[in-house]
């Protein structure tokens, strides 16, 4: 689409959020749910209808607190704010941007207004990404890991990776990814896999998964590809008995995201998994990789090496990268931060966090696309999955007790089933803590194995590589 389609294409979207608010919220979808509510009554808590009832309920009381013409400006303002961003981004002008930033404010503002809160404005934006949490817990979970991420952060020894950012040709790169996905347990037919600038992965079925990836220099799209893998796999694990309805899709971003971490990182960084899978690796770079051991390999992949770009952080400075967002999207909410003196604030933060000296606002506070869209909220969920995906691989290992040889042999099939069968079919029949509860026995999130788990990675990596 031309840039001059995006004013039109924003009405369309805003009419499109319109018809569909309508329907949602209307009456006749609360007398239905009132009539059935002796049904839920008369259900098992776990039975698919139960949840069925059970969580469009709370869908339907959700939406009725936000006014039709809400819920369209919002929408309105997401599109054309995003195509603003584009081109702000693209010439290093906040100034360009700040506007569409103040707009979505606004109305993220009058949004928090129709909902009640215990601890912050926050939470209702957060609501909307990770539901019955509260700013303060994450802010709890965030205050663990913060301390013990900057001193690692500070302490890692710095490591030569520089062979991972040479020339990989395309092609090569292609036909080796899509040998590795055929392994991660996901039907043959159900997926396809495509070039993208930014990776997603959208699902329209549990049998229609549509994960992108980046073909550039270098390694990242291998990451890249197992992490969208991750999401593809929640997807194409739903219960066939919840495929379209409400509960066809995961209970949180934040337990989402805990897969795509899980596929990306637990398994696509770990020593067993390329045990198996460096020497094809190195057969198939050979100009880049021979002269490279495995050693040095798994150091460099799992370094930890501070830079100003969250999407190409490593896994321990991530985190720092969503708790910066985390703080300033809550100061803009509450009106303690002027949007103007975002980049200043946001500068200042990396340097705290990280420190890192930001070059300009493109790598800085224009690098996100989430801010233009009013994803506000959504940030925290990254930095969640990542302390989940730990809770739940401790349980895996128990469940699996020889992973870690199947995983030398290439052999993934078991772990993707044990997660289906555990946690992807599940669906959105429980809330986010009912879900981790029942594959941890606690519905807390607990940042301590995903702490060890990095102190320990770091720990084994030789000093002055």
């Amino acid at each position: 689409m031309p840039p001059g389609g995006h004013p039109a294409r924003a009405e369309a979207l805003a009419t499109l959020s319109r018809i569909a608010h309508e329907k949602m919220v209307d009456d006749e979808i609360g007398r239905l749910l009132e009539r059935l509510r002796p049904l839920e009554e008369s259900l098992e808590y776990d039975s698919d209808d139960a949840s069925l009832i059970r969580v469009t309920r709370r869908d339907w009381e959700k939406q009725r607190r936000v006014p039709t013409e809400l819920r369209v400006d919002l929408t309105r303002a997401a599109a054309l704010g995003n195509q603003v961003w584009i081109e702000a981004r693209a010439t290093n002008d906040f100034a360009k941007f700040l506007p569409a930033l103040q707009r979505n404010l606004e109305l993220k503002r009058r949004y928090v207004e129709c909902f009640e809160w215990d601890d912050s404005p926050y939470t209702p934006l957060l609501d909307d990404f990770e539901p019955y949490m509260l700013t303060s817990e994450v802010a709890d979970v965030f205050a663990t890991i913060r301390p013990v991420l900057s001193e690692l952060v500070r302490e890692a020894p710095r490591v030569d990776a520089s062979f991972l950012h040479l020339s990989y040709p395309v092609a090569a790169q292609v036909g080796f990814y899509e040998r590795v996905l055929a392994t991660l347990g996901l039907d043959e037919g159900s997926y396809r896999l495509d070039p993208t600038v930014h990776p997603f992965c959208t699902s329209f079925s549990r049998r229609d998964v549509r994960m992108t990836t980046r073909f550039e220099s270098g390694l990242d799209g291998l990451w890249s590809t197992m992490h969208e893998a991750g999401h593809g796999h929640y997807a194409h694990g739903i219960a066939p008995s919840l495929e379209r309805t409400p509960l066809a899709g995961s209970p949180s971003l934040g337990l989402n995201e805990s897969q795509s971490r899980t596929w990306e990182n637990l398994v696509g960084r770990s020593r067993q998994f390329w045990l198996h899978w460096y020497e094809p690796l190195q057969e198939t770079f050979p100009s880049q990789l021979g002269e490279v051991d495995l050693e040095s390999f798994l150091t460099a992949v799992n370094r930890a090496e501070p830079g100003p770009i969250r999407v190409e952080a490593d896994e321990t400075t991530y985190s720092l990268h969503i708790i910066l967002r985390f703080e300033l999207e809550q100061q803009l909410i509450e009106g303690s931060l002027d949007p103007k003196d975002l980049p200043e604030a946001w500068n200042a933060g990396m340097a705290d966090l990280l420190g890192v000296e930001v070059p300009d606002d493109t790598h800085g506070v224009l690098q996100d696309i989430h801010w233009s869209q009013g994803g506000i909220g959504y940030f925290p969920t990254y930095a969640l999955g990542n302390v989940i995906s730990l809770q739940i691989w401790a349980v895996v290992l128990e469940a699996i007790p020889d992973l870690d040889a199947q995983m030398e042999a290439g052999e993934l099939g078991e772990l993707a089933v044990w997660l289906r069968d555990n946690l992807y079919s599940l669906g959105r029949k429980f809330t986010p803590k009912e879900t981790i509860e029942r594959l941890t026995g606690t519905p807390t999130i607990d940042p301590q194995p995903y702490l060890a788990y990095l102190r320990e990675k770091l720990a084994s990596q030789p000093a002055g590589v």
